[in-house]
């Protein structure tokens, strides 16, 4: 119930924002069903004028004194038939423009709603993207917003429509027979009842099957994106399962829906076509018993009864999707609603170096008391390399996310260049300081594009200069069609190695003051990882390098060592320090002790390659 409250009042918030092009809409609309009942008046003068009645019409004076010209009865109809061709031609044109009229103005709200949930969805926070189902949100940017446009450009002109036609209809069955007007307007209060009811229901029903769509879509999506995974494990059966068992609860769902839209539309067409026999029966009777109505009235009231009946019976329907839109609008503004993550972000720009100091930070997840990191405290230089390693769940990935500002600490301070991070603008620290992440996302896009898309202006001098860096370029010259070969979804035609250092050149290419490996390098052999590292430190530019690694051999490299337990620094120092002082880090080092001797003799062998 608070979804669609939300949705009603979302709903209301965009016909005001598009009343004036949605008010001529129901203007035009409006006229339209006004003119419409007009011509049942051209028909009632012809079968007059044939069966030599007297003419009684609400049609103009000055066009029945026209027709009235013809000196015979054939004249006469000639003149009206041409008079009714013409009229229909006019109707006809402007029931072309208004359609036109109409697809312009829901494809107006579609493209701008769209477009606010896209950018919208862009700037919520880290977190939020963390706990989304992407399915859902997919749903709720194409389908949900369909439903909107729907009824905003299509069903609440009609419901403007469906009462134009009975005001016009029920003023035109007035001048002919009062009585006669109210028997043909009983269905309306019966129609209309069982239309609200029926919009109750589809209302609760749409809901649930919308949750069961988007959990639908999930799967595929999930699974699409899995696919080798569930290859390697032989899983496609489960998944086939899982899927169908989804799939048949969705279409029950949609089955049950539609057998109770069976009933009512059944039922709504019994009243119809009633309605349509009671009037016709009642028309007779009066006919036949006194001389208040004749032949003509009878088939003029025939045809403005026709006018509106199918209109109200289409209010069931109308009414139906008025509960969909609320639906599918709560849907998209609970979205909407959720705040960026740069409201209220601070504008300070400050010059940044690479200077890093934790001091006292703390920091823990939203959903749980416990502190994932407690009185981390350390200090960076600019243009120092620092490593830090852990176990597992340590928060080595948390520190890097903290530094970009994906999360906020809640207790102690970090600073870059003597900053507090906080107040830092996102959007400029994140310009600052580059992430690489173990597993990149490569785009369907080819290799070159891939690498250039962080920096648009960046030359083709520039992008093989950073591919060079990372050691991916040998690699690339051995594809077929080099820089322009095609990247498959995701990356899945590229080796993980690949991937990864295509992600390490794109991040170059930015030539920020801060980068952070976050085990980035867990894909290529030590020889390669000592090479890319080696020549990013020979930039013109000395970058402040954070590895976060389990590989001791990339940690010993560098200028200091941070050793993460319990989510604080329990050891920091250089290799040589560490690895003789009883910790964690020895124990690593004396796991690992035997891979570091294996590439030293590998070297001594073939000689230096790292230049």
């Amino acid at each position: 119930m608070k979804s669609q409250k939300l949705g009603f009042r979302y709903l209301c918030q965009l016909a005001l924002k598009y009343l004036p092009l949605i008010a001529v809409l129901m203007i035009l609309v409006a006229i339209d069903s006004a003119t419409y009942s007009y011509v049942s008046m051209f028909i009632k003068y012809i079968i007059a004028v044939l069966d030599g009645e007297i003419v009684n019409t609400t049609l103009p004076s000055f066009i029945t004194n026209i027709f009235d010209s013809g000196e015979t009865v054939i004249l006469k109809v000639i003149y009206a038939s041409i008079g009714l061709a013409l009229y229909q031609i006019i109707r006809g044109a402007m029931k072309f423009f208004t359609g036109c009229y109409r697809q312009i103005i829901g494809e107006t709200i579609s493209k701008n709603i769209r477009k606010e949930m896209y950018e919208h969805i862009q700037n919520l926070s880290y977190s939020y993207h963390n706990n989304v189902d992407t399915g859902d949100l997919i749903q709720r940017c194409t389908t949900d917003n369909d439903v909107i446009k729907n009824f905003l450009s299509m069903q609440l002109p009609e419901v403007v429509s469906t009462f134009s036609i009975l005001i016009f209809a029920a003023y035109q069955m007035a001048s002919i027979n009062i009585t006669l007007m109210l028997v043909s307007l009983i269905i309306i209060p019966i129609s209309l009842t069982m239309s609200i009811i029926y919009c109750v229901y589809v209302e609760k029903k749409y809901t649930i099957i919308e949750e069961e769509e988007a959990k639908l879509l999930t799967i595929i999506q999930e699974n699409l994106s899995g696919v080798r995974v569930v290859k390697a494990f032989a899983n496609e059966s489960f998944e086939n399962e899982k899927f169908m068992r989804q799939s048949k609860k969705y279409s029950d769902l949609n089955l049950a829906l539609n057998k109770k839209s069976a009933l009512f539309w059944g039922f709504n067409d019994f009243l119809s076509m009633a309605q349509y026999l009671f009037v016709t029966v009642i028309s007779i009777y009066l006919a036949m018993t006194s001389t208040t109505i004749n032949g003509s009235d009878i088939i003029a009231l025939l045809m403005l009864v026709g006018s509106f009946i199918w209109p109200v019976r289409g209010l069931g329907r109308m009414i139906g999707e008025c509960g969909k839109s609320f639906v599918a609008a709560g849907r998209i503004k609970e979205i909407l609603n959720y705040k960026s993550e740069y409201t209220n972000d601070s504008k300070n720009t400050p010059v940044i170096t690479g200077q890093i100091s934790f001091n006292n930070v703390g920091f823990k997840f939203d959903d749980t008391d416990e502190h994932l990191l407690s009185n981390l405290t350390f200090d960076i230089k600019p243009g120092e390399t620092i490593a830090i390693i852990g176990k597992t769940g340590s928060g080595k990935s948390t520190v890097a996310k903290i530094l970009e500002r994906f999360y906020d600490y809640q207790e102690g301070s970090i600073t870059l260049n003597g900053n507090e991070l906080k107040n830092i603008n996102k959007k400029y620290v994140r310009t600052q300081v580059g992430l690489i992440l173990q597993e990149p996302f490569l785009y369907t896009r080819t290799v070159y594009d891939n690498i250039a898309i962080t920096n648009p202006d960046a030359t083709e001098s520039d992008v093989t200069k950073v591919a060079k860096i990372s050691a991916i370029e040998k690699d690339i010259k051995s594809f077929e069609k080099g820089y322009d070969t095609l990247v498959g979804e995701k990356g899945t035609t590229l080796s993980g190695g690949q991937k990864q250092r295509i992600s390490i050149a794109r991040m170059l290419l930015q030539d920020k003051p801060i980068f952070i490996f976050d085990d980035s390098l867990s894909a290529v052999d030590t020889e390669t990882d000592l090479m890319i590292r080696t020549a990013i430190q020979k930039k013109e530019h000395k970058s402040t390098m954070i590895i976060i690694t389990h590989r001791i051999t990339t940690a010993k490299q560098a200028d200091k060592i941070i050793v993460l337990e319990n989510g604080t620094a329990s050891q920091i120092g250089t290799h040589e320090t560490l690895s003789k002082t009883e910790g964690l880090y020895k124990k690593l080092w004396d796991i690992q002790g035997a891979i570091e001797k294996e590439f030293m003799e590998m070297l001594d062998e073939g000689g230096s390659k790292v230049c």
